[in-house]
């Protein structure tokens, strides 16, 4: 007798497993300088070009992006010269932004999700245009994307194997600036059905606020020496409705024994537009209602962050903590009546409470460029596209902050600053090209209260600093080097 049952007696056919995949549609935005960018008139990419030389030609060469500079007749709504091809797919650099890992590891995880290929919908957009006109081609593709996907094969297919059977919704992943033009799609003014129609929005580092890190790419800098490439960004920036849409829209100008937010007025003295200025005060105030069905939320944590400014004949002098205020709108204040200031950190650029904006929250100690490539914020993203419950990141020490130059001589040592942890037991600090090539371990020490590793780099290029701490972590982030001679300082 077959202790086993009678049920498995004459079974020798292995269990048929059906793959955990989602019927919904899904629709990838990046981020701010996220998508590369051709010239139709020259008949050029003038931004996104794979290799390093690309990199140091543009930012170390006079006028290397003035290609990118909005001209008139893009700033008066007429905008078909650039044409967004698609999304980064190699890492990038910029002054102040730093490193920008590319979205093939994101691509990739969205499509082991997802029934087809055909289900996920990139969306590249002109970043330097308002959020306003990329949050409506972003409602209009969503749309399109979503009527093609229902009609496709694979959609029935996956739907029967799903449990409730529904058709497909849609589903936003949305890196950095990628996240406010998702909610300007969600506007009920562009497609009143849109919101009905979408299941979640997954925002991995979204500046819900603003990010003080925009008004110091604004600033001119004026009296101090600024390295070519800042300034060149502060130059073509100043042109564009997208940088000015990033602005922090919060009390973070330290102004006496007060905070208040930035004015128009501000914003042209530090060399910002104050028309653009207007504009995306005024595009903000009508966002505020704006619903996102299902919100996701990725931060990024304990890297020192901007949060809050001051201004001096007219240069942003940005700080590393802000006000907070009680819930009837007065500020914290200390016993002498000044105001107290906290340092809530964030990921580099984008400070914790400007991400962490939505019912759920999941916290990671990741730099901005980073966040959407780490393997955990992967898995976040892999868990809410299945629509599991996402338990958030490990337990334990939260990682670590890594704080290093954005942009190094070749030659001259520099230094790779790390903050919260307190032992060197079972950290790990290395550097490598931007490739994996060459990797070396730097030996890590104490200074200043702080551990630090010190190093070189002998040839131009982009290079990725990775920190790995105990709790399993891994932080990242990119440097470029360029010649002494090239990566000058200008007045």
């Amino acid at each position: 007798m077959n202790r086993h049952g009678a049920e498995h007696t004459n079974s020798s056919a292995a269990p048929t497993v059906t793959d955990d995949v989602t019927q919904d549609a899904v629709v990838i935005v990046p981020g701010i300088m996220g998508s590369e960018l051709y010239d139709t008139v020259a008949r050029k990419t003038v931004w996104g070009l794979s290799g390093v030389s690309w990199l140091l030609k543009a930012w170390t060469r006079p006028k290397g992006l003035e290609p990118l500079r909005l001209t008139p007749e893009e700033l008066e709504g007429r905008t078909t010269r650039i044409k967004a091809t698609q999304l980064m797919r190699h890492s990038s650099w910029t002054p102040y932004l730093q490193g920008l890992e590319p979205y093939t590891d994101l691509i990739a995880a969205v499509r082991g999700c997802v029934a087809d290929p055909a289900a996920v919908l990139e969306f590249p957009y002109d970043w330097r245009l308002p959020v306003a006109v990329n949050g409506h081609l972003l409602a209009r593709a969503a749309r399109r994307h979503l009527t093609a996907w229902r009609r496709h094969p694979a959609h029935d297919t996956a739907r029967r194997n799903r449990v409730d059977e529904r058709p497909a919704r849609l589903v936003f992943v949305a890196h950095s600036m990628g996240g406010l033009v998702t909610r300007a799609a969600l506007d009920a003014t562009y497609d009143g059905a849109l919101a009905d129609d979408t299941r979640a929005v997954l925002t991995l580092g979204t500046p819900f606020h603003g990010a003080v890190k925009a008004a110091a790419i604004l600033s001119t800098g004026r009296g101090t020496p600024v390295p070519l490439p800042h300034r060149q960004l502060q130059s073509v920036s100043a042109t564009m409705p997208g940088l000015h849409d990033l602005l922090p829209h919060y009390a973070c100008l330290i102004d006496g024994r007060n905070a208040r937010r930035l004015t128009p007025g501000d914003v042209a003295g530090i060399g910002g537009d104050a028309d653009l200025a207007q504009a995306a005060v005024e595009f903000q105030e009508k966002q505020a209602n704006v619903r996102l069905p299902g919100h996701w939320a990725v931060a990024g944590t304990n890297q020192a962050t901007m949060q809050s400014l001051t201004i001096r004949d007219g240069v942003v002098h940005p700080h590393h903590h802000g006000v907070r205020q009680h819930t009837n709108g007065d500020f914290i204040r200390d016993p002498r009546g000044g105001l107290r200031f906290y340092d809530v950190k964030g990921d580099g650029t984008v400070y914790k409470d400007s991400a962490a904006v939505g019912p759920a929250v999941t916290p990671l100690p990741l730099q901005h460029g980073a966040v959407a490539s780490d393997r955990v914020a992967l898995k976040a993203v892999a868990e809410v596209l299945r629509d599991d419950e996402h338990l958030g990141p490990p337990q334990g020490a939260p990682g670590c902050g890594l704080d290093v130059p954005d942009l190094v001589d070749v030659g001259a040592a520099w230094d790779i600053t790390l903050s919260g942890v307190n032992s060197l037991a079972g950290l790990r600090c290395e550097i490598a090209d931007v490739t994996g090539r060459n990797p070396r371990v730097l030996r890590a020490g104490w200074g200043d209260g702080h551990i630090r590793a010190r190093t070189t780099v002998d040839a131009p290029g982009l290079y990725r600093v990775t920190v790995r701490t105990p709790d399993g972590h891994a932080v990242t982030q990119l440097v470029l080097a360029g010649e002494p001679g090239a990566v000058r300082e200008v007045e």
